[in-house]
């Protein structure tokens, strides 16, 4: 392929990607916004999702130290503020933190990490390590999931309120803030990577990257399924397994 894409067309290619890879195809979201997990299951959820979410802001101050403009760095680096806030308590760690604990985890023990599944640890450093190593424009491009978050967000929350009769709104309060964040925060990546890929090479790069990036999301939702849904091998060490509770007997 050497003709370049349209900005438009580029647009177009990158909504497809998510209408065909988003995670929020994957069975297991199906299974959590439709009521059908047990209480262990949401919180197997919970607790490995807060891997993922403590890691954002670490991947965004590596892109932060990428970006050679101050006026892109100054819209990055919100990004940062909207997780880690501006003090103990506040941003969207502490809200995880705080989604953990209404579905019945120790805090503590979810800042821990000791009872994350091995594929949840590798998937997720394998994005930060992508962010890292790969070109600016790669590394911006792939947060661009955020495209399609405000959907499943809003299935996500009306979903479980709706199911589990132990999930209350101020559980889920952490997803208000992100109705408005995300689209935010996916409106200057797209800008940039439509301005930014000038070549059709580059263009698929933006492509493969979001690609990526939906299959990290992906990865994460498949050994949660294979752990604690069918056929419910759970790793030792990991959230439910032998060892852990031993651990925290």
């Amino acid at each position: 392929m050497t003709n370049m894409l349209s900005q438009m067309g580029l647009e177009a290619a990158l909504r497809d990607v998510g209408a065909s890879r988003y995670h929020s195809l994957h069975p297991f979201h199906k299974l959590l916004h439709g009521g059908k997990l047990s209480k262990t299951q949401v919180q197997a959820w919970a607790l490995n999702r807060y891997y993922y979410q403590a890691c954002i802001p670490i991947k965004d101050a590596i892109v932060l130290s990428r970006l050679p403009d101050a006026a892109s760095r100054r819209v990055w680096r919100q990004r940062i503020v909207d997780h880690d806030g501006e003090a103990p308590g506040d941003g969207g760690i502490a809200r995880w933190l705080r989604l953990a604990e209404g579905v019945g985890l120790d805090p503590a023990y979810v800042e821990s990490t000791a009872g994350i599944l091995p594929t949840t640890r590798f998937a997720v450093d394998a994005y930060v390590h992508f962010v890292r190593d790969r070109s600016l424009l790669e590394a911006v491009a792939s947060s661009l999931t955020e495209l399609f978050s405000p959907t499943i967000i809003a299935e996500r929350v009306a979903g479980m309120l709706a199911n589990y009769d132990w999930v209350s709104k101020d559980t889920l309060v952490y997803f208000n803030a992100r109705l408005t964040q995300a689209p935010r925060d996916a409106d200057f990546a797209l800008e940039y990577v439509k301005q930014h890929a000038t070549t059709r090479a580059e263009q698929e790069k933006v492509i493969d990257a979001l690609r990526f990036k939906c299959d990290v999301l992906w990865a994460q939702l498949d050994a949660l399924y294979a752990a604690y849904v069918e056929p419910g091998h759970i790793p030792m060490g990991a959230f439910g397994s032998d060892e852990a509770l031993a651990r925290c007997a």
